[in-house]
């Protein structure tokens, strides 16, 4: 696939993968201008990951770029989720964006769905990392001067004490060998709270540690102080 042919708006969770793809866009160089998220109503929350609005938005802030905030209601059906997200790209900002990017990794029906879901509204899919090892990409995160919190497990596939931990080398030295170490097959979700991508670190305070709807999350509360002395 040939490259973006315009501006390019950034599926954005806040983790780790959004956050390696930006950089990478960056590098090629590629115009990204805004970031793109869904948030669920009623939490007020990024979908999944469980990280505060406010939070991402000062993240975003942080990447020096606008945040585009699709609101879904709690317990979305894939038919509300495509009418929501078709409902944005029409409506400004997204209707001027023909190209938008995604931080898959390896899996190909969710390619395949972004891909075709894009295709039916004449925009353009575009993967930076696809393909790449995740062992590898774990690495560069890291050694790259990336920080980042794991803000979201699924107790299924990893223990729930892994919820809260920093994402670094002795984390990863940790996984399970049938663990992805990029977390892909949703294991986990990350929040980055500094690195290359941010203009400055988000100072925050390590919350509670909840289960809700079979999944473990670790609130990540915004600080006046900074998270390490």
């Amino acid at each position: 696939m040939t490259g973006p042919a315009g501006p390019v708006a950034l599926a954005w969770s806040g983790g780790k993968d959004s956050a390696l793809a930006l950089q990478t866009l960056r590098r090629e160089p590629v115009d990204v201008a805004a970031l793109m998220t869904t948030v669920t109503l009623g939490y007020d929350r990024v979908s999944m990951h469980g990280v505060r609005r406010d939070l991402v938005r000062r993240q975003a802030a942080a990447a020096e770029l606008p945040l585009v905030e699709v609101e879904i209601p709690p317990g979305c059906t894939n038919d509300e989720y495509e009418e929501r997200m078709a409902s944005a790209l029409a409506s400004p900002p997204l209707d001027s964006f023909g190209d938008f990017a995604f931080g898959d990794l390896f899996l190909e029906d969710v390619r395949l769905y972004r891909e075709d879901r894009l295709s039916e509204a004449g925009r353009r899919a575009h993967f930076p990392l696809w393909g790449r090892d995740t062992a590898e990409l774990a690495r560069e995160f890291v050694e790259t001067g990336f920080e980042a919190i794991v803000c979201c497990v699924d107790p299924r596939r990893l223990d729930a004490a892994f919820a809260g931990r920093a994402y670094d080398e002795r984390f990863l030295g940790d996984l399970p060998a049938d663990v992805d170490p990029c977390g892909e097959n949703g294991e986990f979700h990350t929040f980055v709270w500094a690195g290359p991508i941010l203009a400055e670190a988000l100072p925050l305070h390590i919350g509670p540690v909840v289960e809700r709807d079979g999944f473990v999350f670790c609130d990540l509360i915004e600080a006046t102080i900074p998270p390490h002395p």
